[in-house]
């Protein structure tokens, strides 16, 4: 009898002549901390391989363009056909697969979107590109893609296949959806081409493609396996349906060795937040695609898209929905998930929040920092780190929210004597206001499954004890870390003190409370997400904001899905107007039209936080080393409070 749970995830696959542990893939995730020459750092390397070490049978790279001159677009993308390139690519490739995994290659081409930007080509205008036909892309008339260039393609594609299985990578993912080149040319809006590249007949459309994977089999051999990524759906209005992904589909059946069904385009913002399924999508909300697609095809095929949960993979698969379930963000939420799958130990896994922290945090500093997993984008200097002796001390965390609960957690594992208080009855902080609202389900099952481990781990818990200095100085401490958090600021507004004025925090806990008509003062993600859940519930929700635009906390993808579900809520929000005074029949609101009354049968105040710092500083003296994290210092986000806490407890005991 078996003593693995999920037999049908777990079962290898062979593609092509390529036998894979298991049914759960790390899809492509990018890299952009790159050097001044488009050269991945080692950095790159342990990325990668710390995806390979928790289990995964297969790790994709980022994306390679393979036509430096006509197929790059933007300044952080590797052009695999730049020599100096081959070594860190052999390097990643070398990291990946000693582990067990399979080493994936993604290859690219922009398509119409190449060069598109001034700066990177140093100023001088845009550079050269080509579209399925001629046609304006932003600025520029991009003109059509003559059938010497798409043989150019091709021909570039094949080497580019060839050069990443040289360099140890031991399968092709060939990106053919979301918009970039071969989908430009597989859409029937954007390819109406009259030759045998293009036009009503998707046998034409996807001939590019077809023809790259003929040729990319012949450079690599034909049990080499090969990955063909598309867009099952464009899932806009305007945009293809299935009908056209399944006939796709059917044009790569038997000519690549994995059919891997994704959806949206990359050009409609709209569609971002499905693309990477936003927080308000439900879990696994683009399986269909792929399960209708696999309908029509022999070749296997895989699904992706908000996929983490184990049962629910295990249903994909044992179901015949897909063979192979592909994961992006779930892997940098904990890279350890298929190990803890397999060994029994799902209450162990981070559950992806689907916040977007990982995707903006890439785009804003190079590197994806994830909300809940303050390993990820440090994974070298943590590979350094640990090999560094530790000085074992006694610890006193103050404080049991998200920070307090991770630094607790990580000196633990590093050996140290640890004290953790909570001056509630409970673990978690205030954020575990949210526990109800469904799109948060995610955060309470984190913080849930961080309580447990304090639980577990060899940590001296004690609940409903405020920490003063008499206490923290009878128990000795080597060091403090005060995580005292942040309490909600209730802004001087004539009528704050009203029966009909809530706090976001307490209106989160006692939504019975809230009259029909709301208005939030305050568009931040607190109030947002708040008016979301009390839309969701039935209630009428207006915002009014002192600024311009929202306030996304520096995470402007997660904004993108939060403004097309404010958008389905129908939820209004008036910018640039000024809370004036609170009535018992609404806000007074203030802008340059003047004063006009938004009426309400409850104001709610999400208008940010106060740090708890006096709390913290009272225990600045009662030990040799004192540390302030989280909100107490500065209120930020769970990115900031679990990476600060992570760091700051993997420093104690340096000397």
């Amino acid at each position: 009898m078996s003593c693995v749970k999920y037999e049908h995830v777990f079962e290898p696959i062979k593609l092509g002549n390529t036998l894979f542990r298991n049914r759960i893939f790390a899809s492509p995730t990018g890299y952009q901390n790159m050097t001044g020459d488009n050269i991945l750092p080692p950095g790159a390397a342990a990325y990668y391989e710390r995806k390979a070490m928790g289990g995964a049978a297969s790790v994709a790279s980022c994306e390679l363009i393979v036509d430096a001159e006509l197929g790059r677009g933007g300044a952080n993308h590797v052009c695999i056909e730049d020599h100096r390139a081959y070594s860190p690519l052999c390097r990643v490739a070398n990291a990946i697969s000693r582990h067990g995994a399979i080493a994936t290659a993604e290859l690219q081409h922009t398509g119409m979107f190449a060069n598109r930007t001034p700066s990177f080509m140093g100023g001088k205008g845009f550079g050269k590109a080509y579209a399925p036909v001629e046609m304006q892309v932003g600025d520029r008339l991009v003109p059509e893609m003559p059938e010497e260039i798409i043989e150019r393609t091709i021909e570039k594609f094949a080497q580019a296949a060839a050069t990443a299985k040289r360099a140890g990578f031991g399968m092709i993912l060939l990106h053919a959806g979301h918009g970039w080149l071969l989908h430009q040319f597989v859409s029937p809006k954007t390819n109406t081409r009259k030759d045998k590249w293009g036009g009503p007949d998707i046998e034409n459309r996807a001939r590019f493609t077809v023809e790259i994977c003929k040729a990319i089999k012949k450079a690599c051999g034909a049990g080499f396996p090969l990955e063909v990524r598309i867009s099952g759906s464009e899932c806009y209005d305007g945009g293809y349906d299935i009908e056209n992904g399944i006939a796709f589909a059917k044009q790569l059946d038997g000519v690549c060795d994995l059919i891997h069904v994704s959806a949206g385009n990359h050009e409609v913002d709209e569609v971002f937040a499905v693309t990477h399924p936003s927080m308000f999508l439900g879990d696994c909300p683009n399986v269909k695609y792929a399960a209708e697609i696999k309908k029509h095809v022999k070749t296997p095929v895989a699904a992706i898209g908000a996929i983490g949960e184990p049962e629910m993979m295990e249903d994909i698969i044992a179901s015949g929905q897909a063979d192979i379930v592909e994961m992006a963000r779930a892997l940098l939420a904990d890279p350890d998930l298929p190990l803890k799958m397999r060994t029994g130990r799902e209450d162990e896994i981070k559950r992806c929040l689907r916040c977007l922290s990982c995707f903006s945090t890439e785009m804003n500093v190079g590197e994806p920092y994830c909300a809940i997993n303050p390993e990820t984008g440090h994974e070298l200097e943590i590979k350094f780190d640990n090999a560094q002796p530790v000085s074992h001390k006694k610890v006193l965390v103050v404080g049991g929210g998200i920070g307090g609960m991770q630094a607790a957690l990580t000196c633990a594992e590093r050996g140290h004597e640890v004290i953790l208080c909570e001056k509630t009855d409970k673990l978690g902080g205030a954020i575990r206001c949210e526990k109800n609202v469904p799109f948060k389900m995610k955060l309470d099952v984190y913080l849930n499954a961080q309580e447990r481990a304090v639980r577990k781990a060899a940590i001296d818990l004690r609940l409903n004890t405020e920490v003063t200095p008499q206490l923290a100085e009878s128990l000795h401490p080597d060091v403090i870390i005060a995580a005292t958090g942040a309490r909600p600021v209730k802004p001087p507004i004539p009528g704050i003190d009203g029966k009909n004025v809530l706090g976001a925090e307490f209106a989160y806990m006692n939504t019975d409370k809230v009259g029909q008509n709301v208005c939030i003062l305050g568009a931040g993600l607190v109030g947002l997400e708040l008016g979301i859940y009390l839309s969701m519930l039935g209630h009428k929700v207006k915002v009014m904001e002192m600024a311009p635009q929202i306030n996304d906390g520096g995470n402007f993808l997660h904004a993108v899905g939060l403004r097309a579900e404010l958008k389905k809520q129908g939820i209004e929000i008036s910018f640039n107007t000024k809370a004036k005074e609170i009535k018992p029949e609404g806000v007074v609101g203030e802008s340059a039209e003047g004063e006009k009354l938004f009426p309400a049968d409850t104001v709610i105040y999400a208008v940010g936080q106060r740090p708890e710092s006096e709390a913290a500083q009272a225990l600045c003296f009662c030990a040799p080393e004192f540390y302030q994290i989280g909100d107490c210092l500065s209120p930020k986000n769970i990115t900031n409070a679990t990476g600060s806490a992570f760091q700051i407890a993997r420093d104690i005991g340096r000397i």
